[in-house]
């Protein structure tokens, strides 16, 4: 009975959870209300008079009224410019046409599954769970790729296929945002952190790298990898208990053309790192400042070298297995790539004026300096906001999946009042990814939750939203309680969680 009751009041939490979600507009549309609002609080505020000292420059900053003539007119002539100067934008659009060609050539999916497929058995669910967090280089090859394939290559090893299928979803959602290399999502929410923070200190927002995050995101994919496997061997697969159904599927090995556009990719990708390394290593690179390394404008160029260390081996890998006949074939599959990406371009529409607007009317200003005030009166600082502000970032994570989404609304916020604070807004970004990334795998408004469902119910068609999340649950709470305890760690010993980027602020 009491399990009963306890499973019946999960359920109600989950039934709301998701009732609450689906009552939510498009982020299209969250968007363009929350425009409205700022344009509706600039007249509020700025009719009542309210005003702040600017920490760093001591002079009185006022709300601007967007309702007033001068307003008015900065609406009608910034949309433009508010569209195109949207940061993550051209960031993002340029980076997927290198990533799109290495996935729609096949490179990405040719390389999960040689990497799974290709492990001593006793690695299977170590091999799944980090190759789920490598596929965070093309977001939806590990949902559409890895996930069911973690499923059958457990069923063939004679293990529940279910727990196999919760290994990759875990690697895939909850990890994120780890990897080894730098994936669009770095410099997507490094350009809305740097904006942010220039409406504080411009001169310290270009010193801001896509880089930010490195470091730590390394270490993380193994630590991740390792408590991953733990949880799937010791709590997901144990509770699940042995398979009783028939498993007709075979695994879809790698074939000797995939192998071979494989090896080619490898020999591409390493004489591009060699080219490249050319003009960064040597005194007289271009893209090398030989008095500071890390301003050099190697790290503010890491978009087109992301587009091109994708795009040469996935162009490579498309040759040699004959996915790829003609410059026609290139083109046609980075369109294809920019045609998926049509609904972000209208998202970068709304956010962009939600995001200029905010800025322009001082409210960002405003609020981080008043918000700051506040905390700091209370006494709320340091490790318990920071462990604050990863609770509240998790739990809007499940009502919206959105990663860029959620950054555009929090970090012109959240951003300047930690650095009011005296936190970077490097180690601002690192929390939100943190909270971002561990909350994915149990939010039924996740964008590829409804499909991780269909490829579990192959297996077990009782399957549906409850019994997802409460699979997914102790990964979730594991990655989040590792992930938290890396960043106290971190913090304690000082060191940089990226080139040149450090945990505190000094105004």
């Amino acid at each position: 009975m009491e399990h009963q009751q306890k499973k019946g009041l999960t359920m109600r939490v989950l039934d709301w959870i998701e009732k609450v979600g689906n009552k939510l507009p498009h982020p299209v549309t969250l968007f363009a209300i929350f425009a409205l609002m700022v344009i509706v609080a600039s007249w509020i505020f700025s009719s009542a008079g309210v005003e702040v000292e600017d920490p760093a420059t001591g002079e009185t900053l006022q709300v601007v009224n967007l309702l007033s003539s001068d307003g008015i007119q900065y609406i009608f002539e910034s949309m433009v410019d508010n569209f195109v100067g949207f940061a993550p934008l051209g960031t993002v659009l340029v980076t997927m046409l290198g990533i799109g060609l290495a996935e729609r050539s096949g490179l990405i999916s040719a390389m999960l599954r040689g990497l799974v497929t290709s492990v001593p058995r006793f690695l299977m669910t170590a091999a799944l769970v980090f190759g789920g967090i490598m596929s965070s280089m093309a977001a939806d090859a590990g949902y559409v790729v890895l996930t069911p394939l973690g499923a059958v290559l457990f069923a063939g090893l004679g293990r529940h296929p279910l727990a196999g299928l919760a290994a990759a979803f875990a690697g895939v959602s909850a990890g994120f945002s780890a990897n080894l290399l730098l994936t669009s999502l770095d410099p997507l929410l490094g350009d809305l952190t740097i904006q942010a923070a220039e409406t504080i200190d411009p001169a310290y927002a270009e010193t801001i790298s896509y880089t930010m995050n490195y470091y730590f995101m390394i270490v993380s994919v193994f630590v991740l990898t390792i408590i991953g496997t733990l949880v799937t061997d010791k709590i997901v697969e144990p509770r699940l208990g042995s398979y009783k159904g028939d498993v007709d599927e075979e695994v879809n090995y790698l074939k000797p053309v995939e192998k071979k556009g494989l090896w080619g990719a490898l020999i591409a990708f390493i004489v591009t790192i060699g080219i490249l390394s050319l003009l960064i290593v040597p005194t007289w690179g271009p893209l090398r400042n030989p008095d500071d390394f890390l301003a050099s404008p190697f790290f503010s160029s890491l978009v087109p070298v992301i587009l091109i260390m994708f795009f040469i081996p996935g162009y490579v890998y498309g040759k040699i297995t004959n996915e790829i006949k003609s410059d026609k074939d290139v083109a046609n599959q980075m369109s294809d790539t920019m045609a998926s990406m049509g609904i972000y371009i209208v998202l970068a529409f709304t956010a962009g004026q939600f995001v200029a607007y905010f800025n322009h009317t001082n409210l960002g200003k405003v609020v981080a300096v008043s918000g700051a005030e506040f905390l700091d009166s209370i006494g709320f600082t340091g490790i318990g906001l920071i462990l604050a502000f990863i609770f509240v970032a998790g739990i809007i994570n499940l009502f919206i999946g959105s990663s860029s989404a959620k950054w555009a609304i929090m970090a012109p916020v959240f951003v300047p009042l930690m650095m009011q604070l005296g936190y970077s807004p490097e180690l601002t970004t690192l929390a939100y990814r943190i909270a971002d990334s561990t909350t994915n795998i149990i939010s039924p408004l996740m964008p590829y939750f409804a499909i991780v469902i269909a490829f579990a119910q192959k297996y077990d068609r009782k399957v549906g939203i409850g019994t997802l999340i409460s699979t997914m649950l102790p990964y979730s709470i594991a990655f989040t309680i590792i992930w938290v305890i890396m960043l106290l760690i971190w913090m304690a010993t000082g060191a940089p969680i990226g080139p040149g980027a450090d945990f505190f602020y000094n105004r």
